[in-house]
């Protein structure tokens, strides 16, 4: 870390007591350093974080700011983006307009609400026999291992049309993606990128001359339509949507559950009262949300934030969890409320970044906690909650493990 005076001698951002509990430290710093500059441990890389909401908000709709890596100077293209894999980058995340406007039409011409929508019966029945499993498990069984994280990779890979065989693969690849950065990790993930792309352009080309009634075949016809992704484009397309997938909903599973055993007055109104469970969702979103840290961006010029002077094209990020527990847009921000209202979260991004694939995680989210509650009447966590381990990542927000008893 930097010698800033948040944090002390070897702490860090990373640092695992702040993992386990960051909202302290984020407090201070939307109070005292809303615009502080970090330093990456594991790769050396400075950053201003922002974790104000206002900022957040503002940001993206701040014409200084890009996150177009192809719109910076070859020197920071070259800092901050030489691991990335071209093929696996031309995504709606790193775009801005009007690149972003043209891929975000035409990937939500086949992205549809209604092809979400119509996914409920299978999501259902997906939580009903992952819950079967957990069950059979009995009390001390991981709820991450058993339910969390399969749910969302199989229910992805089924929109996707992936194969069902391949899942086991595909939930692999992603968890390398989101490994905390390291030189051996690097390559690792390099390896599988390669990996998966090969696997993609294989995939793509069947399903060209056999569509089928999945996300991929309406990608292409998308494509094929006036040919206006790009190959890169659209392999770049399913990499975000099946990593963003995978990662958002197995964290958001995890946390939200942990925050409802922990606060067992909100799980009993739930219990009563089973139509808070979206409101309920909202909430974990805001309270304990799957992400922390956005994607960086750059300002096109040398501006002023906060008293602090950010010079062109250094990297600026945003934080998310800090945000939404910021007083000046929740009152009470650190209490948990399965019943809040207004509760305009950030947990998603904002404007014309906000997650294309949130109506999918939510619907999600919905579903598994109506199995939960319905089946699982008794369900209490098997660990005291100060011995759960939270991963290194300040990317994302997510434990290790949640055992689980019933």
């Amino acid at each position: 870390m930097t010698a800033s005076p948040l944090f002390a001698e070897g702490e860090t951002l990373w640092s695992p007591h702040v993992r386990a509990n960051p909202f302290p430290l984020y407090k201070r710093m939307r109070e005292e350093f809303p615009a502080a500059r970090i330093t990456d441990p594991a790769t050396g890389m400075h950053f201003w974080l922002l974790t104000r909401y206002a900022d957040v908000v503002s940001i993206v709709r701040d014409p200084r700011f890009t996150q177009d890596p192809s719109r910076l100077p070859d020197e920071v293209r070259q800092r901050y983006f030489s691991h990335k894999n071209r093929a696996l980058s031309q995504h709606l995340v790193t775009a801005d307009p009007p690149d972003h406007t043209r891929r975000r039409s035409l990937v939500s011409k086949a992205f549809t609400p209604r092809r979400i929508e119509e996914l409920r019966p299978r999501i259902m029945a997906i939580c009903s026999a992952l819950l079967e499993k957990l069950k059979a498990q009995g009390s001390g069984a991981d709820f991450l291992e058993v339910l969390a994280f399969p749910l969302p990779v199989m229910v992805i890979t089924e929109l996707l049309g992936i194969p069902s065989e391949d899942q086991d693969r595909f939930r692999e690849w992603s968890q390398t993606f989101f490994t905390p950065p390291s030189k051996d990790a690097q390559e690792k993930t390099r390896e599988v990128h390669q990996l998966f792309i090969k696997y993609l352009e294989d995939l793509f080309e069947q399903r060209r001359q056999q569509p089928g009634d999945d996300l991929i075949s309406a990608l292409l016809a998308v494509q094929e339509q006036g040919e206006r992704l790009s190959a890169e484009e659209l392999t770049s397309m399913v990499f975000v949507l099946l990593v963003g997938g995978y990662e958002t909903t197995g964290n958001l599973l995890g946390n939200g559950l942990l925050a409802l055993l922990q606060h067992p007055e909100q799980l009993q109104r739930l219990r009563e009262d089973r139509s808070l469970i979206p409101s309920a969702v909202e909430e974990m979103l805001r309270y304990c949300g799957p992400f922390e840290l956005s994607i960086l961006r750059f300002p096109k010029e040398d501006l002023e934030l906060h008293g602090q002077r950010i010079q062109a094209h250094e990297a600026v990020r945003v934080n998310y969890l800090a945000a939404d527990r910021d007083a000046a847009q929740f009152p009470d921000p650190d209490r948990f409320d399965v019943g809040r209202t207004p509760n305009k979260h950030v947990a998603f991004g904002h404007g014309i970044h906000f997650c294309l694939g949130a109506p999918l995680a939510r619907l999600e989210a919905i579903v598994a906690f109506e199995v939960l509650l319905e089946r699982l009447p008794e369900l209490r966590l098997a660990t005291a909650p100060e011995t759960l381990a939270w991963r290194p990542s300040a990317q994302s927000r997510g434990l290790v493990s949640l055992p689980v008893a019933f």
